[in-house]
C-alpha cells in the first residue's frame, strides 16, 4: 500500500500535444520554467537567459556521457530481421558479451549477422535481456555501432520528424565526450556555447562527471525497486581533477548545481562525508521523499515520464529545500502553460 500512495503522488495526465518529437531549433530556445523554492516564486524564460537564475555564488557539474548509436538491425540464421538494442552501458569486460534487447524473439545458441559481417551469438537469457557475444572485440563494436546503428530516441517519441544524422546530432549534448549511453542526459541538451559564455561572464563555474544512462532511467519504478530501495545500475566516474574542482568550490561555500538527474545520482554516490570522492564504480542509488542530499543544492532538469524514478528524485529535492509547492504542482502549471515534456522538451531550474 505504502509503495501504491508513493507512486500515485507522482501521476499525472499529460495532454498528446506537449509530448516533445523534436528539439526545439536552436537548443537555447527551449524553455525554461524556474522554481526559486525560498521565495516560492516561478518565472519562465528561456534558456539561453539561465545565467539570469542563477545564483552568483554557484557552480554547475554536468554529465559528459555520449550516447552511441545502439539501435542495430541484424538478421537470424533463417533470414529473420531483429532489431537489439545493445546496452552497451553494461558491457562485461570479462567475457566481452552485451546485454541486450530484441524486438523479435531470439533463443540462446543463435548467431545474428549485421551489415558489416560483424555477428553475436545468443549466449544468455534472463527474462527480457539477453546476453550477447560479439564476434569483435569491444572497442571495434563502437566504431561498427557509429557506422551500422541508429540512435535509440525513446520509442515514446517517435515519430521523430528528424533525419538520422539530424537526430544522432540532437539526441547528443555538445560536450558528450565519453561514449557508452543508450539514452541522453536530456538538461544537458539545452547547452550551447553562448550558454556557456553568458555563465562564464558571471563568473559560474562549470564541472563534469559521468553517467552512463541505461534503460532503467526511462523504466517505470517497480514495487520491487521501493521495497529493496535500489534502483537499476548504472556506471558512474569521476575524474580525480574534476574531484579537485568541485571539492575547492564547495569549500569556497559555493551551491553545487546538478545538471540532470544523472549528474545528481553521480555526486549523491561519490559524496563520502564532505568531500566527493574521485573514482568509478556502477552505482544503483534510489533517491526517493525523505533522503538527505549531501551534494547537490539545486538542480537543472527537463520534464519526466509520470511515476518515474526522475520525479522521485526531484520531489525528494524540493522537500529538503523546503518548498512550498510539490513537483506535481509545479508540472500542472507547466502543462497549463504549454511548456514541452520529456527528452526534447523544455527543462526546469530548481533553486
Amino acid at each position: 500500500m505504502i509503495g501504491k500512495d508513493l507512486l500515485a503522488q507522482f501521476n499525472y495526465t499529460l495532454p498528446e500535444d506537449l509530448i516533445a518529437h523534436a528539439p526545439a531549433l536552436e537548443r537555447d530556445a527551449s524553455r525554461l520554467f524556474v522554481y526559486d523554492t525560498a521565495s516560492n516564486t516561478i518565472s519562465f524564460d528561456t534558456f539561453e537567459h539561465l545565467a539570469d537564475y542563477l545564483p552568483a555564488d554557484s557552480f554547475l557539474v554536468l554529465n559528459d556521457t555520449k550516447v552511441v548509436p545502439a539501435r542495430l538491425e541484424v538478421k537470424k540464421e533463417t533470414g529473420g530481421k531483429v532489431e537489439l538494442l545493445l546496452l552497451v552501458n553494461e558491457w562485461r569486460e570479462g567475457d566481452g558479451a552485451v546485454q541486450s534487447l530484441s524486438d523479435r524473439k531470439i533463443t540462446v545458441g543463435q548467431t545474428l549477422t549485421a551489415r558489416g559481417g560483424f555477428s553475436f551469438e545468443v549466449v544468455g537469457q534472463q527474462e527480457n535481456i539477453f546476453l550477447l557475444k560479439p564476434s569483435v572485440p569491444m572497442p571495434e563494436l563502437f566504431l561498427l555501432l557509429e557506422e551500422y546503428g541508429t540512435t535509440p530516441v525513446p520509442r515514446y517519441l517517435e515519430p521523430v520528424p528528424l533525419s538520422q544524422e539530424a537526430t544522432r546530432e540532437r539526441y547528443q549534448s555538445m560536450f558528450a565526450r565519453r561514449p557508452a549511453s543508450v539514452a541522453a542526459p536530456t538538461a544537458s541538451l539545452h547547452f550551447t556555447p553562448r550558454v556557456f559564455r553568458h555563465l562564464e561572464n558571471k563568473g559560474i563555474n562549470k564541472a563534469f562527471v559521468t553517467l552512463h544512462v541505461g534503460l532503467g532511467t526511462f523504466a517505470p519504478v517497480s514495487g520491487k525497486h521501493l521495497q529493496e530501495g535500489r534502483l537499476h545500475r548504472e556506471f558512474a566516474a569521476i575524474l580525480p581533477g574534476e574531484a579537485d574542482s568541485i571539492n575547492k568550490q564547495l569549500q569556497e561555500g559555493k551551491k553545487l548545481i546538478a545538471v540532470g538527474t544523472t549528474a545528481a545520482r553521480v555526486l549523491e554516490t561519490r559524496m563520502g562525508g564532505k568531500e566527493l570522492m574521485p573514482g568509478e564504480d556502477f552505482t544503483d542509488i534510489f533517491i526517493t521523499p525523505g533522503y538527505t542530499f549531501k551534494a547537490i543544492d539545486g538542480l537543472i532538469t527537463n520534464f519526466h515520464l509520470p511515476q518515474s524514478s526522475l520525479m522521485m528524485l526531484v520531489q525528494a529535492l524540493l522537500i529538503q529545500k523546503g518548498a512550498q509547492r510539490t513537483l506535481k504542482e509545479l508540472y500542472e502549471i507547466a502543462i497549463q502553460e504549454k511548456f514541452r515534456f520529456y527528452s526534447f522538451g523544455d527543462a526546469m531550474l530548481i533553486t
